[in-house]
């Protein structure tokens, strides 16, 4: 028996309770827990913006270590430090093959409609996109697991699971930040703290940082932003007279709102790029005239897991944390237990804080 935060319906507080999980099958890896990011996803599948079969354990992003591995698993054994990976592409279908965007892989949350543990009356449970970090262990299939780079703490590891890699990839896969581009990050949680780090490593010459809340001005600064705006009706007039009344060239919105997503287009220079990073409702509508869209020329894209390839992406973030350029700490603002989760839900709700990272042992 494991402890672990379980989500009995949509909409409903968590509970946190010992669960049974089996120990791993063919081609499966269990992971004792080190640390878990609590990210806003899990905020929407909880409240049932995404779409998450029920009775669930949520949690997504996170580390530990090898406890056992199922039958035919020969590249990870007990013992070995592990990031766990939420959107394991198959390798197999139209998008991981003939496209090469293993980001968008049809596959990669196969597992989360497959009962992976029961609770203790014996009511069957699945894994929050896969994996189910928002428990002591966890059971994932192999393609789940990456290395732990060396030289990273593996608490700290955790950020490398999503918000990192989507922050990093956001700029420098979709939105593509060149060297003395100007940028906006809408939203200073989690993801938008990591983005903003990285348009510095980028090389961005102005940085401006956006929120509803005025006390993460601090966060934002430490982040690298060179400027704060507080999310108002005039976002858009500040800065673009922040960069001499024409607009940044790049803006990328981390909140997941039609009305972020409008403003940030409005941010954006002629021609510049407007990346969606955030994740929102399928009501929450976004419209533009067919005049502007031809006017201003601008890009707007979506980002999905920052368009990263773990594999590829995970060695390259973890040189900058060692070189000092990305700092993962400072993505978090409350280390809690099991118990914090629904406080964390809330204050990500209310717009509090940076990332809250749930603690089950410290390096």
């Amino acid at each position: 028996m494991v402890r672990a935060a379980v989500l009995p319906a949509v909409g409903a507080p968590l509970e946190t309770v010992s669960i049974e999980l089996p120990e791993p099958g063919p081609g499966q890896v269990r992971v004792r827990l080190a640390a878990a990011g609590v990210c806003h996803s899990d905020l929407s599948l909880a409240t049932g913006v995404l779409r998450q079969p029920v009775p669930a354990v949520l949690g997504h992003e996170g580390s530990g270590t090898v406890v056992s591995v199922g039958g035919g698993v020969t590249s990870f054994a007990p013992g070995d430090r592990v990031v766990l990976n939420w959107a394991p592409s198959c390798g197999e279908c139209h998008f991981c093959v003939a496209l090469e965007e293993p980001w968008l892989c049809q596959r990669a949350n196969a597992a989360t409609t497959e009962p992976y543990a029961r609770t203790a009356s014996g009511e069957e449970l699945y894994p929050g996109l896969s994996v189910a970090a928002f428990a002591e262990e966890t059971v994932v299939p192999v393609n789940a697991v990456l290395p732990a780079p060396d030289g990273v703490p593996l608490t700290d590891a955790a950020l490398l699971g999503c918000a990192a890699l989507t922050g990093y990839g956001a700029v420098h896969h979709s939105a593509r930040v060149r060297a003395g581009e100007a940028v906006a990050v809408f939203g200073v949680g989690g993801v938008g703290l990591a983005t903003l780090q990285a348009a510095r490593i980028a090389g961005a010459e102005r940085i401006v940082a956006v929120d509803v809340a005025a006390g993460k001005q601090p966060l934002a600064v430490e982040a690298g932003a060179t400027d704060f705006v507080l999310a108002s009706d005039t976002t858009a007039k500040e800065i673009r007279a922040l960069t001499g009344g024409v607009g940044v060239d790049v803006a990328i919105e981390c909140v997941g709102r039609g009305a972020a997503i409008r403003t940030a287009w409005n941010s954006t220079r002629r021609g510049g790029r407007t990346t969606v990073v955030g994740i929102g409702g399928k009501d929450d509508t976004v419209s533009f005239s067919a005049l502007e869209v031809f006017h201003f020329a601008r890009t707007l894209t979506g980002c999905v897991f920052g368009n990263c390839v773990p594999s590829r992406d995970l060695p390259v973030l973890a040189e900058h944390v060692r070189e000092g350029r990305l700092d993962l700490s400072a993505l978090v603002t409350e280390r809690i237990g099991l118990d914090g989760i629904p406080a964390a839900f809330e204050a990500m709700t209310e717009g509090r804080g940076g990332r809250a990272l749930v603690v089950f042992e410290e390096d």
